[in-house]
């Protein structure tokens, strides 16, 4: 199951409601675009230069209320952990989906639904343009600030959400994005399909094999012929 924070997409259209939990395209998840080696990270699930409120882009975002520079460690993407099993059996059976949900992968075993027990940092609305990313540290989701943002300001980060080359179109159109920005991509899923990075990744692990074996195999036929050398002496 596409694991990450799987999101609405019916962006653009302002909405006072909340978002709803029912997921999407079972690999639109939102991916974290930093993980970190492991250290001690200190819980931030509020925040007294944010608060959120109704959005242009979509439903509710978080906006700043006070300068925030660049760096700066805003909030914690919080929520109720579960496996990815659970995250999958949770949301399959929901029906006419609407691409709300708020889960995110933290780990290979873990997801936060944030749907459960959920902070602020759930409406933060994807953006083509963003001024925060997702960092990952001992399984869990950070959203810091990569440039500095003016108050009234909205956050926003690439959901870069998962997907397949399989996935029905009509489902993935769902993800559409209408962030605004001048170059805006038109879509909050990720650039490439999960299997077409899966047949890279393996694409490319071969031919560092192949290589390394040709090496490995030049290496012995030098060495052999040095040796022919060294007995003809």
């Amino acid at each position: 199951m596409p694991k990450q924070n799987r999101r609405s997409n019916s962006r653009g259209q302002s909405r006072s409601s909340s978002k709803s939990t029912r997921a999407l395209p079972k690999k639109a998840v939102r991916k974290a675009r930093r993980p970190v080696p492991k250290q001690r990270a200190v819980s931030l699930a509020t925040s007294p230069l944010v608060e959120a409120r109704n959005s242009a882009i979509h439903g509710r975002g978080v906006y700043a209320v006070a300068p925030i520079k660049k760096g700066t460690r805003v909030l914690e993407y919080l929520g109720e952990r579960i496996s990815h099993n659970e995250a999958d059996t949770r949301y399959e059976q929901k029906g006419d989906d609407d691409g709300h949900t708020f889960l995110f992968i933290a780990s290979n075993r873990t997801v936060i639904d944030a749907g459960v027990d959920g902070n602020d940092a759930r409406f933060i609305n994807h953006s083509c343009n963003p001024n925060c990313e997702t960092v990952i540290e001992n399984s869990r989701v950070f959203i810091d600030a990569i440039r500095s943002i003016k108050p009234g300001e909205e956050l926003g980060y690439d959901y870069q959400l998962t997907w397949e080359s399989t996935d029905d179109p009509a489902e993935l159109a769902l993800y559409a994005c209408r962030c605004g920005a001048k170059k805006c991509r038109g879509t909050m899923l990720d650039r490439e399909p999960m299997d077409k990075r899966e047949l890279d990744r393996k694409k490319a692990q071969a031919k560092k094999k192949s290589k390394s074996k040709s090496k490995s195999k030049a290496k012995t036929k030098t060495t052999a012929k040095s040796k022919a050398k060294a007995k003809q002496k």
